[in-house]
């Protein structure tokens, strides 16, 4: 059985062949299947299980702690481990977290159960990411990639209150399982191992170290105010007196216009720079936040969050791309893909601190300040990095000219 699971380990895999990209796909899109739907899981626990606001940003926490955890350990040490092994395992661990979930509703058993769960679904992002990057045509699979997880999250959102409604909760985390189990098929055409390829962006520089600090902090704070955002955006839709189907509709929406924001990144590449783009984006996401507080009507609500999902997913590839230039040795974006998972991990437990229960002003308000501390403190390595790029092809060109 365990033979026919990881196939025949003898044999190298082309990550570029359709089935091993399309496995990766796959269990890309898995790993992360909970937190992409966390606003309808969030208001599940507080409806379906009967948690407060605050234990349900508390559980979402918990979940990205896991992610979190796995993926900073991953990315230090795939190297050390076969992948299938944990691609399996990951799996494993993912079903049964879900299965184990569907039956407590205690508090600290459940939060325990989803940090497990969290654990096995950072396994599964950290390497598909990794095995994605093998691929001859990266920035284009990856592109797939996001695409695919923004199309699951679309129609699980819109599914969401028809499968509460249907199978409450148990029903809703069964599915997780089942989706996981339906992964374990394909972990036969992943890679068992992969080189280290540093890719280094061409306008790659190495800033001074107080630089490159303050990016990273700036990643952080970006993904924070994610955190701290997302697993609340279906609460404050209800609170703000929107249908649950509408709320639902409305984040559905915004999925799809995920998927402009990340395309419109692809499409400006660096040919405008990056501090407009990151401006105009992080800008746009935390004034988006100011038309959802109080009472508001559907409309209102599918632009706002339409808005924030576009500029997250234009403001994303940004910020790694700038990561990348930092430094000539790639470390700067490898620690700020940690600074990611942690601020996801992070955002929902701050989150939960400054709540009032039913009452969601406060999360708009912290985020809205994370995001604006993203923006001062990312624009000085970001137009450093430019002047000092400027001034060495205007050197070179000058040399050549001679």
């Amino acid at each position: 059985m365990i033979r026919a699971l990881l196939g025949d380990t003898a044999t190298a895999v082309d990550p570029n062949s359709f089935k091993s990209l399309a496995a990766a796909i796959f269990v890309g899109v898995v790993g992360p299947a909970v937190f992409i739907v966390q606003p309808g899981f969030v208001q599940g626990l507080v409806e379906f299980i009967g948690l407060t606001d605050k234990q349900a940003g508390y559980i979402a926490s918990a979940e990205m702690w896991g992610i979190a955890i796995t993926t900073v350990v991953m990315t230090f040490g795939s190297h050390m481990v076969n992948w299938r092994h944990i691609f399996a395992v990951s799996l494993l661990i993912m079903i049964a977290g879900n299965v184990m979930s569907t039956m407590t509703i205690d508090f600290q058993a459940f939060l325990m159960l989803r940090i497990l769960t969290g654990l096995g679904a950072g396994g599964l992002v950290s390497l598909s990411f990794a095995v994605i990057g093998l691929t001859d045509d990266p920035d284009r699979n990856f592109g797939y990639l996001i695409m695919w997880v923004l199309i699951y999250g679309a129609f699980g959102l819109l599914a969401m209150p028809t499968a509460y409604a249907l199978v409450g909760m148990t029903g809703v985390l069964w599915f997780f399982a089942l989706f996981a189990a339906c992964a374990l098929p394909v972990v036969r055409f992943l890679p068992i191992s992969g080189e280290a390829r540093a890719q280094v962006e061409e306008d790659a520089i190495n800033l001074p170290a107080g630089l490159k600090a303050l990016a990273l902090v700036a990643m952080l704070s970006y993904f924070l105010a994610q955190g701290v955002v997302w697993a609340y955006l279906f609460l404050i839709g209800i609170a703000g007196g929107v249908t649950e189907q509408g709320v639902a509709n409305g984040l559905t929406i915004s999925q799809f216009l995920g998927i402009a924001g990340a395309f419109t990144a692809a499409m400006l590449g660096n040919r405008i720079g990056r501090s407009a783009p990151l401006t105009v984006g992080i800008l746009a996401g935390a004034t988006s936040l100011l038309f959802i507080i109080g009472e508001f009507d559907f409309l209102v609500y599918a632009v706002a969050v339409g808005v924030y999902n576009y500029a997250w997913n234009l403001v994303h590839p940004f910020l790694l791309a700038s990561m990348a230039s930092f430094d000539r040795r790639g470390r700067v974006v490898v620690y700020a893909v940690a600074m990611q998972m942690i601020g996801l991990a992070i955002g929902p437990y701050l989150a939960a601190t400054v709540i009032s229960e039913g009452v969601y002003v406060n999360v708009n308000s912290l985020g809205i300040a994370l995001f604006l501390l993203s923006l001062l403190l990312i624009l000085p390595p970001v137009i450093i990095q430019t002047r000092r790029v400027a001034t060495v092809s205007a050197h070179l060109g000058g040399a050549n000219g001679m």
